[in-house]
């Protein structure tokens, strides 16, 4: 048992700024993860959970050489947290829109490499929305996939667009656009200057594969039996390996254009090996609010 029994003081605003502190640290699993989203320093965090702690009268989490991980009531403190920040907003939206307004904020995230697909009209849709809601903050998270969608679970996000592996009957998924996904080489791998003809799945099988890391259970067109040889969760960095010349790797092909363009990579069996990734605009069921909504419905509706 970790908790110090005291009378419970009345929540204030510096309860609600240490809890949304605690919140940070909890999605971002432990203090240092934590630093650049709160823009203060790990020993400032440190000393704002301490406050907190002694605030609520218990331990919330335990840190250390064994790394960061929430006690029992640490726990339960952060589920009913989320559901205190969820009233707040929703109380804040729901009087903005009887005056008439959106106001609040809505954190949307993403996955990287989304920004040079033109064909979507995201950034159109973003604009539309800073032009209908002037007064909302609006906050966009790169990240993995898997991720996301455990942060729109965890109520971080409002609203994600991302591939999904698997879907959530709790989370609502608006089919968007499919992105097609092409295998390259970097001018300085041997495959760049080798006829097309000379080039087969046997070959590629035996070069060194760049994969992504929340891709693991995914299943290669062809059934081609990839050379797994380094992971990594970003595009930006599987696009750094290909142009190394050491690995092959799948990339977007809207993203992998511009190397195209200037000569430093090559697309390899884009006929057979390419394929087409479908992304979802998905957000919570449950999700009252309402700037939130209406971010939703602008991105819908230049997405369509």
């Amino acid at each position: 048992m970790t908790a110090r029994h005291h009378s419970l003081p009345n929540l204030a605003d510096f309860d609600l700024r240490l809890l949304r502190v605690f919140h940070a640290v909890v999605h971002n699993k432990g203090f240092a993860a934590a630093q650049d989203e709160l823009g203060v320093s790990q020993s400032t965090i440190s000393i704002q959970i301490g406050q907190l702690e002694d605030r609520l009268g218990m331990r919330l989490c335990e840190r250390g050489r064994k790394g960061f991980h929430l006690t029992d009531e640490g726990q339960i403190v952060f589920e009913a947290s989320l559901s205190l920040f969820r009233a707040v907003e929703n109380f804040r939206g729901t009087v903005g829109s009887t005056r008439g307004q959106l106001i609040g904020e809505v954190h949307f995230g993403i996955v990287d490499a989304i920004a040079s697909n033109q064909d979507i009209h995201l950034h159109q849709g973003i604009g539309e929305f800073a032009r209908l809601a002037p007064e909302v903050t609006l906050h966009i998270d790169v990240s993995s996939p898997q991720e996301l969608l455990q942060g729109l679970m965890e109520e971080h996000y409002h609203v994600i667009l991302s591939p999904m592996s698997r879907l959530h009957s709790s989370v609502h998924f608006i089919p968007t656009f499919r992105e097609q996904q092409v295998l390259y080489c970097g001018r300085q791998h041997p495959f760049f200057e080798l006829p097309a003809a000379d080039i087969d799945t046997d070959l590629i099988a035996q070069s060194a594969y760049a994969g992504r890391s929340y891709m693991r259970d995914w299943q290669p067109p062809q059934d081609l039996d990839l050379n797994h040889r380094a992971t990594a969760s970003h595009m930006e960095s599987i696009a750094l390996m290909i142009l190394s010349g050491g690995y092959l790797g799948y990339l977007p092909s809207h993203y992998a254009a511009k190397w195209i363009d200037a000569g430093q990579m090559r697309p390899l069996l884009e006929n057979r090996l390419a394929y087409d990734e479908q992304f979802y605009l998905a957000h919570r069921k449950s999700e009252r609010n309402r700037a939130a909504q209406a971010f939703v419905q602008c991105l819908q509706q230049q997405m369509e």
